[in-house]
């Protein structure tokens, strides 16, 4: 099943469950524009290289369209397109003032050099600086890209139309970034499951943790998690993975990680195939690296309470079932990865203000925003006798049913 399909089999429940006729079900299904943009430059040895550059646009009903831009070798126009949905449900969902957006390059970062990437960066921006900006579509990172990447976008955009901060999110904080963004994905995971923990009254504190995926999202939730005593017993990255039921020591892991580019090799901890983590056992799972991990071949061996969706789309539909059947809870990405769009919006307010705030006023913001939609999530739940993901996408979907309606489109 490819990543559009998933995503319209969640949708199109949703669509039954709310009673959207076929109109607006194809209204709010068909984005609004797809941009290919053919990316040629020269690379650092003097060759010529060209890329495939995607923006799709989904939707603008609730505001500007928002998503981020990700530059990995498995960008397809059918990831895209989902991953675009997807940001329309999931400002939705935590009742931000956007639509949803992403781009991608077909390219491999870690093989490029720095002077490549921002070539291919401002080459990208270049084809599409007249379809984005601060009132249109605010790109930010993704996977594969950073802050550093944001500055160039943020740079480029400027020789066409003026120096406009807020025409991208997750910059450097010396071009405008807002404090908190680079921890906001994975602190959002945190909330997210804080809120789930409390309403059946119990805490992080003593949960064993398992993350796939080490990267940003990963990394900052493992940290924020053992804050709050929780227990990180097992991670995995695209080198490797490693565990230790006593707990990493994540400070170390941090470490080993900057001097040696992965997990591989980490000596305070048992090493063992990345593709067997998803079975370890543990009161947490928090997928967090690549979508479509979670399958129906491999769900059956899940162990984990609860599976925090760090990634997005990180579980087929198949698997979904799986999980309901075996009373896993599953707390989805349109609301558990929220966390990163929302500081970004954030940021751009900020930006819009030219005021910069501190970054405990973020944190405290952005837990006001998961707790918010935690309980309209709840809610949607209850009322729809319904899994925390068909809830969600009932409830993303109809907030932008409505705002079609009442703008009269």
């Amino acid at each position: 099943m490819t990543p559009s399909e998933a995503t319209n089999q969640y949708f199109d429940r949703a669509a039954e469950r709310i009673g959207l006729n076929e109109s607006m079900k194809r209204r709010l299904k068909t984005p609004k524009r797809e941009v290919k943009v053919e990316c040629t430059f020269e690379l650092d040895d003097g060759s010529t290289a060209t890329y495939v550059c995607y923006r799709v646009q989904h939707d603008d009903a609730r505001g500007p369209m928002k998503g981020g831009i990700r530059y990995h070798p498995a960008v397809d126009p059918d990831e895209v397109n989902a991953l675009a949905q997807l940001m329309t449900w999931k400002t939705a969902v935590v009742n931000l003032p956007y639509g949803g957006a992403k781009g991608g390059v077909n390219c491999d970062p870690s093989r490029m050099s720095q002077r490549e990437l921002q070539r291919l960066t401002r080459a990208f921006v270049q084809g599409i600086h007249d379809v984005i900006g601060p009132d249109k579509d605010i790109p930010a990172p993704d996977m594969g890209t950073n802050a550093a990447t944001m500055g160039w976008i943020t740079d480029e955009y400027a020789k066409y139309h003026g120096w406009q901060p807020g025409v991208v999110t997750g910059k450097p904080i010396e071009l405008g970034g807002s404090l908190g963004r680079e921890a906001a994905t994975g602190r959002g995971v945190v909330f997210a499951l804080e809120n789930y923990l409390e309403s059946v009254g119990e805490k992080i504190a003593g949960k064993r943790c398992v993350l796939q995926g080490y990267g940003n999202v990963g990394a900052w939730a493992a940290r924020l998690l053992s804050e709050q005593g929780g227990l990180v017993v097992a991670v995995s990255d695209v080198t490797g993975a490693v565990r230790n039921p006593k707990g990493l020591d994540l400070s170390a892991l941090d470490k080993h990680v900057r001097e040696r580019n992965g997990i591989r090799g980490f000596a305070q901890g048992e090493g063992f195939a990345a593709n067997e983590l998803l079975a370890e056992p543990c009161d947490v799972l928090v997928p967090a690296a690549l979508g479509n991990v979670l399958t129906k071949d491999n769900a059956s061996n899940v162990q984990a309470k609860v599976i925090v969706e760090g990634a997005n789309h990180p579980t087929v539909p198949d698997a979904d079932q799986v999980f309901q059947d075996k009373g896993i809870v599953v707390l989805p990405d349109i609301y558990a990865n929220a966390g990163g769009v929302t500081v970004s919006y954030l940021e751009w307010v900020q930006n819009i203000q030219r005021f910069r705030w501190d970054e405990q006023r973020v944190n405290q913001e952005l837990r006001h925003y998961m707790r918010s939609a935690w309980q309209d999530l709840v809610a949607a739940q209850k009322h729809y006798q319904c899994s925390f993901r068909d809830a969600a996408f009932a409830l993303g979907v109809s907030r932008v049913a409505s705002a079609t309606r009442l703008r009269g489109l």
